[in-house]
């Protein structure tokens, strides 16, 4: 599949989605949203594929938020139809609907978010699994400075990972602040010098890749994520239980055990197109209304 506002580069294991509009700081558009939906949607089919790592082009921008001037001089920051029921899905936002597939990704995602990341450049990186910056990176929420307020589900995520108190600062005042404090306030896990930025995300792919069962990946991803919000632990142990039950009968399993006692580096032989549990997905997609 070509691309326009991206790149897919898949090898040894690892897809790297690349950010790739240079004249614009890779700045966020409908195109770019459709295109790493895509992507997506292969390196869930891609059983070779075992971790995603998302990055932008150059040193200086991940992603500089929604392209403020785009070319073809539409609206910026939503449809530009008039409607009159908000249920209609032409009143989605676009950062949402990346943000909502991002977090069903079969495939562990990783950040290396190389510069500047506001707004949606921001957003878009709440749903990976880890976040990783360079030393020069710059993060904003500064919808309030632009006389809007957070989307692509940041309301949700951000106060996962930070905390209310510093969700609250960072989006009220819209400031921007640089990768030690995202660091401080557990934004990212790690930060790097440029150009050590992605090899730090390939190393943690790569254990990923080496080490792990993609099914155990694949299960582990979804329980953290929706479990984590559960009403009731009991939530989690219906989930944990069926889980266990499953994959200790998997083929996985016996590798795992085996390639322990043998010493040996392990060959997983499921796969997440064929051996999911029978029961996952055991939620229900909500619908937009």
């Amino acid at each position: 599949m070509s691309y326009s506002q991206i790149n897919l580069d898949i090898a040894g294991g690892v897809a790297t989605i690349t950010l790739h509009r240079p004249e614009k700081m890779n700045a966020f558009t409908r195109v770019m949203m459709d295109e790493i939906i895509q992507a997506i949607d292969t390196t869930d089919a891609d059983d070779s594929v075992r971790a995603v790592i998302v990055t932008g082009h150059g040193d200086r921008a991940f992603c500089a938020g929604a392209d403020l001037t785009p070319e073809d001089g539409g609206h910026v920051f939503s449809d530009p139809n008039p409607v009159e029921d908000l249920s209609d899905e032409r009143v989605r936002d676009g950062g949402g609907r990346l943000t909502l597939r991002l977090f069903d990704s079969k495939k562990p995602l990783i950040g290396a978010c190389n510069g500047v990341a506001v707004g949606v450049g921001a957003t878009m990186q709440l749903p990976f699994d880890v976040r990783l910056a360079s030393d020069n990176a710059r993060f904003g929420f500064v919808f309030a400075r632009r006389g809007i307020t957070p989307e692509a589900a940041s309301s949700w995520f951000l106060p996962r990972l930070v905390g209310m108190q510093t969700a609250l600062e960072w989006c009220m005042t819209g400031r921007i602040f640089d990768a030690a404090e995202a660091h401080e306030r557990g934004l990212v896990r790690s930060v790097h010098p440029q150009g050590e930025l992605l090899d730090a995300a390939h190393g943690i792919a790569r254990e990923i890749a080496e080490n792990t069962s993609a099914v155990s990946v694949a299960m582990t991803r979804a329980m953290l994520w929706r479990l984590g919000a559960a009403g009731h632990p009991m939530d989690a142990h219906k989930i944990d239980s069926r889980a266990i039950y499953r994959l200790s009968r998997s083929e996985d399993a016996k590798e795992g055990i085996a390639s322990f006692l043998e010493k040996r580096a392990p060959a997983y032989p499921d796969t997440v197109s064929e051996d999911m549990p029978d029961f996952y997905p055991w939620w229900e997609q909500p619908a937009y209304r």
